[in-house]
């Protein structure tokens, strides 16, 4: 069965002659020439012919959404990897409806940069005897905050940041971010942010506890201690004063305010926001970080970088301590694995990791990833974010995450893996690097 609105695919192919795939090419990497390096993602609306063309092939999958993507705001971008003679990766970027204008709830994939101006942010205070593996405490000072002064799911009672960063990489785990949150606080976020040149992003509160604004600007007083608990480092209670740009973001039709329906779109101006294109970058900033700017980077060492994609492709089966191994009813195999499985409670492929970050709330889905096959040595990335909430009501909990969301993301990631699978490559990558040994 073919798709049923031909013109919009003819305009949508058509328009791929001006918003054509880019391809960049690159000098060899030297250390005068990093800053030339930078893989420029195109931050405004575009689509190109070549995922058009493909989805196109696969009718039963993508007709609806294709001839429904405004509506659901289905955004794609997806970059193909080649790698020269010495190993360093040529990147090809391919877009659909991508528009950083347009704005959708980025739910819990504001971790990811969360998690790595964490790691950032304990590099700039290692003067002060601290590292991820540090026992952290966390106080009180403001309305709405709680304390953590132990953690049943590590070995020993600690709370670390690392433990917090494994939580959010493997599960999403919305009380690990918020310490992370308040750790770095809401200043520190979004000016680093904008120093990395990600302008338009917004990051105003903690996940999953509903506080105001001025209780998100404050965040709590942190200490950390030695092994043989002495007190090495306290930060105080902090407030952000930052003036952040006025946003008219709204979605939905309708949403419900308690028991009461409100008949106006839901406004989202005060909550987070960040693109699929920064989110897309800020991964290959991770995976390839020659590929941007040097002031693009965050900085972290070699071995926080590996241990960040490490529980990014680990399974929560894997996991002893969280011991989410021991929940397989909570978490199974390929748990927050989106793209490429959707869903399905299934044995995972044993020679493809996906380093990703999904996100899913108000009826938006998102998911971010790096795909590898260690077997057939194919290598590529793929965002996506689509709106799963047809009755245009938001706060109701009738989302279509099963029947539109996560059978896209899962038939999405497949698609894209076959045509890698059939793709010629003239050199295969050396994945060596990221072949970690898990912890079962």
């Amino acid at each position: 069965m073919m798709c049923k609105n031909n013109a919009l695919l003819v305009f949508l192919a058509g328009i791929g002659i001006f918003f054509s795939c880019t391809t960049l090419k690159h000098p060899n990497l030297g250390a005068a020439k990093t800053d030339q390096m930078e893989t420029k993602l195109k931050p405004n609306s575009s689509t190109d012919t070549f995922l058009v063309s493909l989805l196109k092939k696969y009718p039963p999958y993508f007709s609806n959404i294709l001839n429904n993507y405004k509506d659901r705001n289905v955004q794609i971008m997806y970059t193909q990897i080649n790698r020269k003679l010495n190993g360093i990766p040529d990147l090809t970027h391919h877009y659909f409806n991508i528009n950083a204008d347009q704005y959708f709830y980025p739910a819990s994939t504001v971790k990811l940069p969360v998690v790595l101006l964490a790691l950032q942010k304990l590099h700039e205070l290692k003067d002060k005897g601290i590292d991820r593996n540090t026992t952290m405490l966390t106080e009180t000072a403001f309305s709405g905050q709680t304390s953590v002064f132990n953690d049943p799911t590590t070995p020993d009672g600690r709370p670390t940041i690392a433990h917090y960063i494994k939580k959010i990489l493997m599960v999403s785990d919305n009380d690990a971010y918020n310490r992370l949150y308040e750790f770095l606080g809401q200043a520190y976020i979004n000016t680093e942010l904008k120093k990395k040149g990600y302008e338009d992003v917004q990051i105003l509160h903690r996940l999953n506890i509903f506080l105001s604004e001025e209780e998100n600007r404050q965040t709590n007083p942190v200490k950390f201690y030695d092994g043989a608990g002495k007190l090495i480092y306290s930060q105080a209670e902090q407030k952000s004063h930052l003036k952040y740009a006025e946003r008219k973001d709204s979605i939905g039709t309708g949403f419900y305010k308690g028991d009461q329906l409100i008949a106006m779109p839901m406004d989202f101006s005060k909550k987070n926001r960040i693109s699929l294109h920064d989110l897309h970058q800020i991964l290959i900033s991770l995976v390839f970080p020659e590929k941007v700017k040097s002031g693009k980077r965050f900085n972290i060492s070699e071995e926080d970088r590996l241990f960040v994609l490490k529980y990014m492709s680990q399974y929560p089966t894997e996991s002893i301590y969280p011991p989410y191994a021991a929940d397989t009813v909570n978490y199974w195999p390929a748990y927050c694995k989106f793209m490429f499985y959707g869903a399905e409670n299934v044995t995972p492929n044993e020679s493809i990791r996906i380093f990703n970050k999904v996100g899913d709330a108000y009826g938006q889905m998102i998911d971010v990833a790096y795909v590898v096959d260690f077997k057939n040595n194919i290598e590529f990335f793929l965002s996506a974010a689509i709106y799963c909430n047809s009755d245009g009501i938001l706060n109701d909990d009738k989302y279509d995450y099963n029947s539109i969301g996560l059978p896209f993301l899962k038939n999405l990631g497949r698609v894209i893996y076959d045509d890698e699978l059939k793709r010629p490559y003239k050199r295969r990558p050396n994945l060596s690097s990221i072949l970690f040994t898990y912890d079962k």
